[in-house]
């Protein structure tokens, strides 16, 4: 997280949802305008842990198999060989998913839950861990194919990186404006591995959850799914995905067990972009009307004793 924040300056909560979601063993969709920091926050992270890291840039005429590879014919050999694709990488960086074609995010979301990819008949296991951060513009929609929502539930975290403080744009600016073009990304250091990485995984799915807290998380997603102004509540995948990330954030924490404050602070990153509300032929306003409901929800459902 110290690497990342030496980057991505005044955004502490966003860094650590990042990591959280990482060591919770899921994908993150980092949704916001243009120009704020997605691409460089993904790079951070990438380069703040020792995986082999792969950046798709995603455009309409991207195809499956420039994702998951294709079986091309060896003549020497008189067979076909797989050469994998932009996929078989530690950490992928899927810039402006929405930007390809529907059967082309199918490929990465397909990859992203079964953590292997079939080409021709023949599986071929993607590396451990496997993490997706991928980056869309919900503001500019032309020529874009969104997500449908039963993608979007495949990723455990969505968060925004939101504009700068005025001091630490001012700080980003005076950084990049000396003699020679210098990019603070340069500066970052791997500080983790891949054994590292499922060695936290393994721990965070181990940490204790209260069967009292895990009713908690139910009562939320059963809340949402009867919210006047949501018309597609939260699912069972989303309340498990709850549960992973608030053990993750508790690791993090170093406690050995999650609190009822783990599942609030991470409500919103990771319930929110799977609600539909009675607004979502805007996509903004039906993200502001997503954000309302999950602060009512969390309002009015009690931490159950016990």
């Amino acid at each position: 997280m110290d690497e990342v924040r030496a980057v991505v300056r005044g955004k502490d909560e966003v860094v650590r949802t990042a990591v959280t979601t990482l060591v919770a063993g899921g994908h993150l969709l980092l949704e916001d305008v243009p120009g704020v920091g997605k691409t460089v926050l993904a790079t951070a992270l990438a380069r703040s842990v020792d995986l082999s890291v792969r950046r798709i840039q995603f455009t309409p005429d991207l195809l499956p198999s420039d994702v998951t590879g294709v079986s091309i014919w060896d003549p020497g050999e008189r067979r076909f060989t797989f050469t994998p694709g932009a996929v078989f990488a530690g950490l992928v960086v899927a810039d402006e998913i929405n930007r390809a074609s529907p059967k082309t995010q199918s490929a990465l979301l397909e990859c992203m839950a079964e953590g292997h990819v079939t080409v021709d008949g023949t599986t071929h296991a993607l590396p451990t861990p496997f993490f997706v951060v991928a980056t869309q513009n919900p503001a500019d929609m032309e020529g874009t194919y969104p997500l449908p929502e039963a993608q979007r539930d495949r990723f455990l975290a969505r968060v925004s990186v939101g504009y700068p403080a005025p001091d630490e744009e001012v700080a980003v600016l005076l950084a990049r404006s000396g003699g020679a073009a210098v990019d603070p990304l340069d500066a970052v250091r791997p500080v983790a591995d891949a054994a590292d990485v499922r060695r936290l995984v393994d721990l965070a799915a181990r940490v204790h959850a209260a069967p009292a807290l895990v009713r908690y998380v139910v009562d939320l997603a059963a809340a949402t799914r009867e919210h006047p102004s949501v018309v597609l509540g939260a699912s069972p995948r989303a309340a498990l995905h709850l549960l992973r990330a608030a053990r993750a954030r508790a690791l993090l924490a170093g406690r050995p067990h999650a609190l009822p404050d783990d599942v609030q602070a991470l409500c919103g990153p990771v319930l929110s972009h799977r609600l539909v509300t009675v607004d979502r032929g805007d996509l903004l306003a039906d993200e502001r009307a997503a954000r309302s409901a999950l602060d009512d929800v969390l309002a009015r459902t009690p931490v159950r004793g016990g």
